[in-house]
């Protein structure tokens, strides 16, 4: 990372100058360079003036992360992990889970070899371009108290989104943050301990915000990053601000579920009212968004009446 550190700002840097700063030889800062190579980034060498990475980066940062939290999420957080690259957040903490570093906990990376979505599906993470976070949340009364936790979660990255400018946030239930209808922000909730008791939820959040470098082919979907909608975000103010909404809406979630939050969700329902269809294993059924319950369920019109359905491995995709 003390390479990355260097070459972030975009500028050309000599060989001589950088490994002078890292105490290497050039030999050794070659095969840095070719190793950062292997993250996708584009470094360019040009003679006399020496290496530059293309475009530049804005890393990821502790302490400017620290600072821009709020005072109330600073002080309940504690302790969170920058990785530069990882398998996957949430493995990074459910291992801080099981190594007793749990409520509180926060980890972020730079990069995630097996980004996973739900149901198992392949998140594209480029090298320093998005937000890949995952949080450690604790419940006291098991599965039952989380019904609708996914809704607010999404909620919470709405707020914090739109304080960057952006207007007209939708959300599709049960997890996805869209723009346009196309898909922004995903989540991720895994479940440890006491199904009846004591529990703690791993709250994955991937975020787009510069899309470049990634394998979009390989995207099933229809997306959008931050950079297409209004350019350059400061990605420690935007992790700051995820962070510090998230944990209001955690606070807001324990004292009263999710039918706290229900009107609000409501107002940025993406598919609200438009016809749709449900798959629930390996049957759809077709009808009209009409809402949710109290717990997060969703209502749909069919032609045999109203059903809800409550999460799981249900899918919903625009008819």
């Amino acid at each position: 990372m003390e390479l990355l550190n260097i070459l972030a700002d975009g500028e050309y840097h000599s060989g001589e100058e950088i490994g002078s700063q890292l105490g290497v030889s050039r030999a050794a800062v070659w095969k840095q360079l070719q190793k950062l190579e292997s993250f996708n980034l584009e470094i360019e060498s040009v003679k006399g003036r020496g290496y530059r990475l293309i475009g530049g980066l804005d890393l990821l940062d502790g302490e400017k992360i620290r600072s821009h939290l709020n005072p109330e999420a600073a002080l309940a957080l504690g302790q969170f992990d920058i990785f530069p690259l990882i398998d996957s957040t949430n493995n990074a903490a459910a291992n801080a889970i099981r190594d007793g570093r749990g409520w509180g906990y926060s980890c972020l990376a730079e990069q995630q070899t097996s980004g996973r979505g739900r149901r198992g599906r392949e998140w594209q993470s480029p090298f320093g371009r998005n937000v890949y976070l995952s949080q450690v949340w604790e419940f006291q009364s098991g599965a039952s108290a989380l019904e609708g936790l996914s809704l607010s979660v999404g909620l919470a990255i709405v707020r914090a989104v739109s304080k960057f400018g952006v207007i007209g946030l939708g959300l599709k239930w049960p997890n996805d943050v869209l723009y346009e209808n196309k898909k922004l922000a995903g989540i991720l909730l895994e479940m440890q301990g006491d199904p009846a008791g004591v529990c703690q939820v791993i709250v994955g959040v991937g975020l787009n915000v510069d899309m470049n470098g990634a394998d979009t082919d390989a995207i099933s979907q229809p997306w959008t990053d931050l950079a297409q909608i209004v350019g350059a975000v400061d990605r420690n103010k935007l992790v700051a601000e995820l962070m510090s909404s998230l944990h209001l809406v955690y606070k807001e979630f324990l004292a009263g579920g999710f039918a706290v939050h229900r009107d609000e969700w409501s107002r940025h329902d993406a598919f609200a009212g438009r016809d749709v269809k449900v798959q629930l294993g390996d049957t759809y059924i077709e009808g009209v968004v009409s809402g949710l319950d109290r717990s997060g369920g969703l209502v749909l019109m069919t032609a045999d009446g109203e059903r809800v359905f409550n999460g799981g491995e249900v899918s919903l995709r625009s008819a």
